[in-house]
């Protein structure tokens, strides 16, 4: 099992509902995809150290999980670079 850790960020300008199930949509889209999921946070609205894609803040999220393969990965960095409510996301492998 491979040990990976995601963090991503959604546009501040959402209602919270939406965020919420921005969240619950892509936990449940990596253990679809064969990951299982150890931790998720939310870590709150926080502000950027820069300005992205005319945002100021934004909405952080946190996600440690385990797999097999990179099937729920490369699915998880498809969708997330297709999505307009995730403007920015980063992909760690922690087993390297």
């Amino acid at each position: 099992m491979t040990n990976y850790e995601i963090m991503y960020i959604v546009r501040p300008n959402l209602e919270e509902d939406s965020i919420k199930k921005i969240h619950e949509s892509f936990v449940k889209l990596l253990n679809d995809n064969g990951a299982k999921v150890t931790e998720s946070k939310e870590l709150g609205q926080k502000q950027l150290a820069y300005e992205i894609k005319k945002f100021k803040t934004g909405y952080y999220f946190l996600i440690n999980l385990e797999a097999e393969n990179d099937k729920a990965i490369k699915e998880f960095d498809r969708l997330a670079l297709i999505s307009e409510d995730i403007i920015r996301h980063l992909i760690i492998n922690l087993d390297k």
